[in-house]
């Protein structure tokens, strides 16, 4: 609900927040982006923009060639194709289209010349260290914390290789594999010298924390996470709540980091679009909640991918203090659905909670997913601040400043260091 306070004394207050807003550094706390020293894993430029796989599952919904045909082109053929689709046969309304848009518009590119040619050109000029840079002041992002996974058989020859690392990446340690495949995963393991067997015996529990320890030193990990499907349960005579009880949690406290759970996602819904191909579901959040009720020692980094458990995260937020909520997390990254969230979580949790990280997968998108993200969070903050100065209350500039830090990494720093 808008204030009643009129427009014009909302003015210079609304112009005061959105300066703070953008012009303080975020800390992206979850992305798929990659120190440059990963080579081929590293995704930049207008190809990459425009194969991620938000546009590719939206450009489905309008041509017809087979899938096989599509994922046999090469990635040039695959960006001309779903250019057209999407921004020439279709005004590129939606926001994964805007996104790119808001980027190249940003970058200094002329979009409404609809000259894809000219803008790989452009690209062409451009170097890997250069551009970094232009990204990251263009998004005002400071630190980028990557997602790390072991069983990437590419980025694990890296991490052996060894490299100079790039300050501004920080790691988390991803897992899925040894979570929701045990069975599948423990001959992974015991080829690399891990004395593990397929019956989660003391024994074997023992070498996984061995392995989360290794790879934790080795990547220097922020927190360990893993994103799991809507009927994850806790507690269970399952693996997954086996391993995460008896290996990870365990793990988790010594080190002093995070559990990262992101809930939710439903893999391979349709398999034949890749990775455009997974959907989401409504989780069991009881389960989040056993979670945090018999292991207070942790700390549980959480984001949800239905709309419908916003509600309740935000409750059980309130009840836990070892549970931190991040981020608008895939298909809850549009604006609608963001601005809703972002109010809640500020009318129940005040401001303990990190309201956005930008997922990116193609270092470009930084520039419009916080640029998006900065424009929701000012209007809220500004309504926010309106309704306490309508009680007689002035936040003053500092406070504001103080504030906005707290939101944009801040606070998930506090987090990660509470305790530790």
């Amino acid at each position: 609900m808008k204030s009643i306070l009129s427009e014009a004394s909302r003015v210079p207050f609304a112009a005061r927040v959105e300066e703070i807003v953008a012009s303080t550094l975020v800390y992206d706390i979850h992305t798929h982006l990659y120190d440059p020293a990963f080579g081929e894993l590293f995704s930049w430029g207008i190809d990459d923009l425009l194969v991620y796989h938000y546009l590719v599952a939206e450009a489905f919904r309008f041509h017809d060639l087979p899938y096989e045909k599509f994922h046999a082109l090469t990635k040039t053929g695959q960006a001309d194709l779903i250019w057209n689709e999407l921004f020439i046969e279709h005004s590129p309304v939606s926001e994964a289209c805007r996104g790119v848009l808001t980027t190249l518009h940003l970058l200094g590119l002329d979009v409404k010349k609809r000259d894809l040619p000219a803008i790989r050109q452009w690209y062409a000029g451009k170097t890997v260290e250069n551009h970094l840079t232009r990204c990251l002041d263009l998004a005002g992002v400071k630190k980028i914390c990557m997602t790390n996974s072991p069983f990437d058989p590419v980025e694990r020859r890296v991490w052996d290789g060894g490299f100079a690392r790039d300050e501004r990446f920080t790691a988390a340690l991803r897992i899925d594999p040894l979570l929701v495949a045990w069975p599948e995963t423990a001959p992974v393991l015991a080829q690399w010298g891990y004395a593990v067997e397929p019956v989660l015996t003391p024994k074997t529990l023992a070498e996984i924390r061995r392995f989360l320890a290794d790879w934790s030193r080795r990547i220097d990990a922020r927190y360990v996470m893993v994103s799991l499907p809507p009927d994850f349960a806790f507690p269970a005579d399952t693996d997954i709540a086996k391993l995460i009880e008896h290996a990870v949690l365990p793990h988790c406290r010594e080190f002093g980091m995070p559990f990262a759970l992101m809930l939710g996602v439903r893999r391979a819904v349709n398999p034949a679009l890749r990775l455009a191909g997974d959907g989401g579901g409504v989780s069991n959040l009881t389960a989040l909640g056993n979670l945090c009720a018999a292991h207070p020692d942790n700390k549980f980094l959480v984001t949800v991918l239905a709309r419908e458990n916003q509600h309740e995260l935000c409750v059980l937020a309130r009840k836990f203090r070892n549970l931190h909520i991040f981020g608008c997390w895939w298909f809850t990254n549009i604006p609608v659905v963001v601005d809703e969230i972002t109010r809640m979580r500020i009318e129940l949790l005040g401001l303990s909670f990190t309201p956005q990280h930008s997922d990116a997968r193609v270092l470009d998108q930084l520039i419009y997913k916080w640029r998006h993200s900065r424009r929701i969070i000012t209007d809220v903050l500004v309504d926010k601040y309106t309704d306490l100065a309508q009680t007689g209350w002035q936040t003053t500039p500092a406070e504001m400043e103080r504030d906005v830090k707290e939101l944009l990494g801040g606070g998930f720093e506090r987090f990660c260091a509470a305790g530790g």
